[in-house]
């Protein structure tokens, strides 16, 4: 920084203000000093910053399964607004594995980062409560965080599985498969508890066909061990945990052919990925606003971070019904 300061002809603090705070500089300098940076090849030890500022630049991402569209798209609209705001992310994904949150909270922790965005595993908040208590902003993503310590950002899930198995009924549906897993997520039990109520108020059977992962070679399976079944045995819907599993559903359905879907049995999945548009009979699926999950989550970490004593604050979206040749 020396170095730096000499060639632009300015103090060394000016150049510190120049990369931390370049609103407090004239545009003038800013420049000569960026030149001077360019010319010399300067790359700012951010790890003896961090020293200095106590925290890193960088923003902890934990999410469930990076391989979910849905997730991947909460992480792009994470991305951008934290570029926004001059801070980069750091991606671990779990595969809903306790042991490797940890894993990945540890290390965030170690790297001093800015704050964490956390889509838990399960209900033992312990560890991110620890976190929060040492003075690192903690944002639930995905979770409804009412009753707890931590802001949160989420989709009505209960109303989202409510919607799905209503739309079901009006298309005259009554024997009607959950199929999702696992039950432990609270994403799937609050999809499956909509589900019931809509069924109850309509007079329908809500079926539940667990599976271990939330997949397409899960939603494939599911759908085969239904399609074992005599005719008159089978469901005539099919409302899956995601839209993973509802690909999947879809794949075998149609492979198999014992079975046309929608005329026998209609498919309708959750989070309206983009490939659910495009699969071999277009899916019926729950919408969740993805990258404004993940927008609202970086607003509610900033809030934190600027005052850790501040209450919590809880963002819910409201999910929608898109309708295509699955149900229709």
């Amino acid at each position: 920084m020396k170095q730096v300061a000499a060639a632009a002809g300015v103090s060394v603090g000016t150049v510190s203000n120049v990369l931390n705070a370049p609103d407090k500089v004239a545009p003038a300098t800013v420049k000569r000093v960026m030149s001077a940076i360019d010319r010399l090849g300067f790359v700012r030890n951010d790890a003896a910053r961090q020293l200095r500022a106590g925290r890193s630049r960088c923003v902890g991402l934990v999410v469930l399964d990076i391989g979910n569209p849905f997730f991947t798209e909460i992480a792009r609209g994470v991305e951008s607004s934290a570029t926004d705001r001059g801070l980069t992310v750091l991606l671990g994904s779990t595969d809903d594995d306790p042991e490797r949150e940890r894993l990945y909270l540890d290390t965030f922790d170690e790297q001093r980062v800015h704050g964490l965005l956390v889509s838990p595993v399960g209900e033992d908040l312990e560890r991110l409560e620890l976190l929060q208590s040492r003075g690192t902003p903690v944002v639930l993503v995905d979770r409804d965080g009412t009753g707890t310590s931590f802001s949160s950002v989420a989709v009505d899930d209960i109303a989202g599985g409510e919607l799905a198995v209503r739309h079901l009924c009006e298309q005259g549906r009554r024997r009607i498969a959950y199929v999702g897993g696992p039950t432990s997520l609270r994403q799937v039990a609050d999809r499956l508890r909509g589900a019931r109520t809509a069924a109850e108020a309509a007079g329908a059977v809500i079926e539940v066909v667990p599976t271990r992962e939330p997949s397409v070679l899960a939603g494939r399976a599911a759908a085969a061990s239904i399609a074992e079944r005599a005719p008159k045995d089978r469901p005539d819907a099919i409302f899956c945990a995601n839209d993973l599993l509802a690909l999947g559903v879809l794949q075998s359905l149609v492979m198999l052919g014992n079975s046309v879907v929608p005329d026998d049995i209609a498919v309708i999945g959750y989070d309206d990925i983009d490939f659910a548009a495009s699969a071999v009979v277009s899916l019926s699926s729950i919408r969740q606003p993805s990258r404004d999950i993940g927008s609202a989550a970086v607003d509610l970490l900033e809030e934190s971070a600027q005052d850790h004593r501040a209450e919590p604050r809880h963002v819910q979206f409201q999910p929608t019904l898109t309708i295509r040749d699955s149900t229709h």
